[in-house]
C-alpha cells in the first residue's frame, strides 16, 4: 500500500519557534508541501465540509522524499562492550527473566552478538522457547539450548558460562516462584529446571557495537538495526569475566548479591527510584559503572522476581521492583531525519495548522498547533492533546472486532488508514491497544505518524470523527462565527499551569478532554477559583490520570487500573507511573471526580444514536435564562454531524453525591438513550439487569451552569456530540445559538450579569 506520511517534532509550537517535519514515503521520490490553516475536517453533507486555507510560508515548495525506517522495540544499550567483557576470556552471563512470548522466534536477553556478522556472544531464547547461548566467530555459530522450555510469565534465574581454556559451555535455568510474583503457584511440582553442558571448539570473535539487553545486532533495511527483540521482564542482569560455579549461581538465585570476584557489570534496576519516578537509565553497580540507556522506553516501576505482594508501589519497596518490561513492538520516537524546517514568524496568527503533503496522487496533513508569541485574544481554544495521544493510532478495531461492534451498535466501517496502520506496525499503537505479548500499551508518543491527527480522520470502526477531527467542529464554529481566539494545548497547560490560562477570559474544552495530569487538574481548578470561565463542550473529561516526564512532552504515560471503561488492566503491584511516581487510574478514584470541577461526570457511552435535549425548570431562572435567548421551544439539539443529535456518543450527568457544586443550575437533560448506552462500569457494584439507557435514569446527558469564585463560571454540555452539532446547517442551529450566547457573555470583561 503506497503512502506519504510524517510527523512534526512539536505538536504545540509558539510563534517564533522552529519546527521540523519528518516525512517518509515507500514510493514517491518528492512531494509538494504547503502550509494550510485547518478550519473543518468532517465532510458530512449537513456541515460546511472540509475547509483548509492555504498560507504563504517559507516552507512551501517541492521537497525530496525517501523511505525512512524505524527501529521498533524497547531494549537497553551499554556503550562500552569491551568493558563488559574484555578480551574474549571466560565469562558468565546471568539474569532474572520473566518471558511473555517464549517460542515465538529468537529473542535476546543480554550480550554483544551480531547476527548478521555471526560474531560475538549472547544469552537468549531460541525459536522453541528454550534458553540458549550463541557464540559466533565470524564464520560459524555455535548454539547450546536448554532441554526444557521456559514457561510464559514465570520468573527464572538463568545463566550461561563459557570457559575459554576448555571450550566448556553450560546453561543454568531454575524457576523462582513465590506466592505473588508470577502466574503460577509455588504449591505445585515443576519440571522446567535445566542444567546442560557442552564443549565447543568455536572461539567467539568480538562483535562491533554496544552491549545490549533485550536485543542483538542485526541488518535490516540495508542498515544496522537491533533484532532479536524480547518480550518480557529482565531483572538484575550481570556479566562476570570468569566461570561461576553452581553454588555461586544457586546463591544468586536465592537472592544473594553477585560475587565480587570477576564481576564486570551488574545492572540493578532498583537503584534510582524517587518520589518523582525514574528515568530510562538502568545503573551498573559493577566496577566499570556502565549504565544501560533505554531505547523506546522500557517500562519501569514493574514488579521484580522477588515481589512479595505486600507493597503495591515501587516507592515503598524499591528492592522488589527490579522488573523492566521490554516489548518487541514498542515505539516512542521514529527518529526520522527532518524533511522540512519551518521557522514560525513572530507575528504569526494562532490556530490549527498542517503541512499538506501531496505526491503521486496521495495527500496527507501533518498537524501542528500554533500559539501566539503573546496572548492576543480573550478566548482560548484548549486542544486536548493528551487525549489525542491516548487514542493515537488506535488498533482496537483491527483485533477485537466483536467488542467494538457491541459498543457501536452497527457493522464496523474500515478506512484506508486502518489498513495502513495494519501494514505498518512500526508506527506504534494507542493506549487502547495491547503489545504483541498481551501487555497493555502504557506509553504513547507523537514523534511518529499518527493517523488520527489528520483532519478528515474517522474513528476506526465508526462512521464519525473522534477526538481531533471532531474538535475541528468547535474550531469551525469559532472561525465561521468570527470569534477571535488563541489556540493552546494540554501540553502547554501541563508545563505552564494556571499561567497558561490566566490571560484568557474564557477557555473552551474540546469534545473529549479525557486524559489529565495533576498539573492540568490543578491549573484548571486554580483558574476557576481566580475568576476564570470554562466552557466544557464535551463529555467523559477529566477522567484518566496521566503523566509526562519533564522536558519530554511528546510521550505520555497512563496505566489502566481496576475501575473505569478500559481496554486493559495493569498487573497487580504496577499501578504507579514510572514517569512521576503517581498512582494512575481514574481521577475519581483519587478523590477528584469531574463533577467537582465541571458539575457533570461520565455516565455512559453508546454509538448507535444521538438525542436532543429537553429544557428543565432551572433554565428559566433569571440567573441563566440568557443562555437560551433566541431558542424557541422546550426541545433543542435534534440535528448534528454525529448521528443526528447533540446529546450522545459519551455523556456526563449532574450528581450531587459525586461533587456537583451546590447551587449548580441543571439547565437541560437528554431524551432517553437506547440500551446500547450502558451505565458506566465504575458505578456498577453488581452486574444486574436494568443498566441500559432506557431503564437507568442515571444514563443521560445533563447541561449545567455554575458560578465560581471571583466572577468565574463553568458551562457544561455533558455530551461529546455537542461539538459536532455546532456546524450543522452552517452554524445556524439552536446548539450554536446557545454556545454563542455563553461564549460572548463569558468572553466579556467585567462580572457576569
Amino acid at each position: 500500500m503506497e503512502y506519504v506520511t510524517g510527523y512534526c517534532d512539536h505538536l504545540s509550537a509558539r510563534a517564533g519557534d522552529t519546527v521540523h517535519f519528518m516525512l517518509s514515503s515507500n514510493r514517491a521520490r518528492d512531494a509538494e508541501v504547503h502550509l494550510v490553516r485547518l478550519v473543518h475536517g468532517d465532510e458530512h453533507p449537513g456541515g460546511p465540509g472540509f475547509i483548509e486555507r492555504e498560507i504563504e510560508a517559507a516552507c512551501n515548495g517541492r521537497v525530496a522524499l525517501g523511505y525512512q525506517p524505524t527501529q521498533v522495540g524497547s531494549f537497553l544499550v551499554v556503550d562500552d562492550a569491551d568493558a563488559c567483557l574484555p578480551g574474549g576470556d571466560s565469562f558468565t552471563l546471568h539474569a532474572f527473566v520473566c518471558a511473555t512470548t517464549p517460542g515465538r522466534g529468537r529473542q535476546a536477553l543480554l550480550g554483544c552478538y551480531d547476527d548478521h556478522a555471526r560474531k560475538g556472544y549472547g544469552l537468549g531464547i531460541d525459536g522453541d522457547g528454550r534458553l540458549c547461548l550463541r557464540l559466533g566467530d565470524g564464520r560459524e555459530v555455535a548454539e547450546l539450548s536448554a532441554d526444557r522450555a521456559l514457561v510464559p510469565r514465570v520468573w527464572y534465574f538463568v545463566a550461561a558460562t563459557y570457559d575459554a581454556a576448555s571450550g566448556a559451555v553450560t546453561l543454568y535455568q531454575e524457576a523462582v516462584v513465590n506466592a505473588y510474583n508470577g502466574h503460577q503457584s509455588r504449591a505445585f511440582p515443576r519440571d522446567d529446571a535445566s542444567h546442560v553442558s557442552h564443549t565447543t571448539r568455536l572461539r567467539p570473535a568480538t562483535a562491533e557495537g554496544p552491549f545490549l539487553l533485550a536485543g542483538f545486532h542485526a541488518w535490516q533495511h540495508e542498515r544496522r538495526m537491533v533484532g532479536g527483540l524480547y518480550n518480557g521482564k529482565i531483572d538484575r542482569a550481570g556479566v562476570h569475566a570468569r566461570v561461576l560455579g553452581r553454588d555461586e549461581l544457586d546463591a544468586m538465585r536465592d537472592g544473594a548479591p553477585p560475587p565480587a570476584a570477576g564481576l564486570a557489570a551488574y545492572w540493578d534496576p532498583t537503584i534510582g527510584y524517587t518520589d518523582q519516578g525514574i528515568g530510562d537509565t538502568v545503573f551498573d553497580i559493577g566496577p566499570h559503572q556502565l549504565p544501560g540507556r533505554g531505547y523506546n522506553r522500557p517500562v519501569r516501576g514493574m514488579t521484580g522476581y522477588n515481589w512479595n505482594g505486600r507493597n503495591d508501589c515501587y516507592r515503598l519497596a524499591p528492592q522488589e521492583y527490579g522488573g523492566v518490561q521490554y516489548n518487541d513492538d514498542a515505539i516512542i520516537d521514529c527518529r526520522w531525519t527532518p524533511s522540512v524546517t519551518w521557522t514560525i514568524p513572530a507575528d504569526f496568527k494562532s490556530g490549527v495548522y498542517a503541512l499538506r503533503v501531496r505526491a503521486d496522487g496521495i495527500e496527507d496533513h501533518v498537524t501542528v498547533f500554533v500559539r501566539p508569541a503573546r496572548p492576543t485574544a480573550k478566548i482560548a481554544m484548549l486542544m486536548p492533546t493528551a487525549s489525542y495521544l491516548a487514542y493515537a493510532n488506535e488498533h482496537f478495531v483491527l483485533v477485537e472486532t466483536p467488542g467494538v461492534e457491541a459498543v457501536t451498535g452497527h457493522t464496523l466501517n474500515l478506512y484506508a488508514w486502518d489498513f495502513l496502520l495494519a501494514n505498518h506496525p512500526e508506527w506504534g499503537k494507542s493506549t487502547y491497544d495491547h503489545h504483541d505479548d498481551g501487555a497493555g500499551v502504557c506509553y504513547s508518543s507523537y514523534r511518529r505518524p499518527v493517523m488520527n491527527l489528520r483532519p478528515r480522520h474517522r474513528m476506526a470502526g465508526h462512521s464519525l470523527p473522534w477526538q481531533f477531527p471532531a474538535d475541528m467542529s468547535i474550531v469551525a464554529f469559532l472561525e465561521l462565527g468570527g470569534f477571535e481566539y488563541d489556540v493552546i494545548t494540554d501540553e502547554d497547560l501541563h508545563r505552564e499551569g494556571v499561567a497558561c490560562l490566566a490571560p484568557y477570559n474564557v477557555v473552551l474544552n474540546g469534545t473529549h478532554s479525557e486524559y489529565y495530569s495533576e498539573a492540568m487538574m490543578d491549573a484548571t481548578e486554580d483558574y476557576l477559583a481566580q475568576g476564570g470561565r470554562v466552557m466544557y463542550l464535551g463529555a467523559n473529561g477529566y477522567y484518566w490520570v496521566v503523566s509526562f516526564r519533564d522536558g519530554e512532552p511528546w510521550c505520555m504515560e497512563v496505566r489502566k487500573l481496576d475501575s473505569g471503561s478500559r481496554a486493559w488492566q495493569a498487573e497487580p503491584g504496577e499501578h504507579y507511573m514510572a514517569t512521576n511516581g503517581e498512582r494512575s487510574g481514574l481521577w475519581r478514584n483519587r478523590g477528584r471526580p469531574p463533577q467537582k470541577l465541571t458539575g457533570v461526570g461520565f455516565a455512559s457511552e453508546g454509538m448507535d444514536e444521538c438525542k436532543p435535549y429537553e429544557r428543565l425548570p432551572d433554565s428559566y431562572d433569571p440567573a441563566c435564562a440568557w443562555i437560551f435567548e433566541g431558542v424557541a421551544g422546550e426541545r433543542f439539539g435534534d440535528q448534528g454531524l454525529a448521528l443526528g443529535g447533540a446529546a450522545g456518543l459519551e455523556v456526563d450527568r449532574y450528581d450531587l453525591a459525586l461533587g456537583t457544586p451546590p447551587g449548580t443550575y441543571l439547565l437541560a437533560t437528554s431524551e432517553p438513550f437506547s440500551d446500547n448506552y450502558p451505565h458506566v462500569a465504575e458505578e456498577i457494584m453488581f452486574n444486574l439487569p436494568g443498566t441500559g439507557g432506557t431503564q437507568d435514569f442515571q444514563v443521560r446527558a445533563d447541561m449545567t451552569y455554575a458560578a465560581t469564585l471571583n466572577g468565574g463560571a463553568v458551562f457544561s454540555t455533558g455530551s461529546i456530540a455537542w461539538g459536532q452539532a455546532l456546524p450543522w446547517n452552517g452554524c445556524d442551529n439552536d446548539v450554536a445559538v446557545i454556545t454563542a450566547n455563553v461564549l460572548r457573555r463569558f468572553a466579556a470583561d467585567g462580572p457576569l450579569r
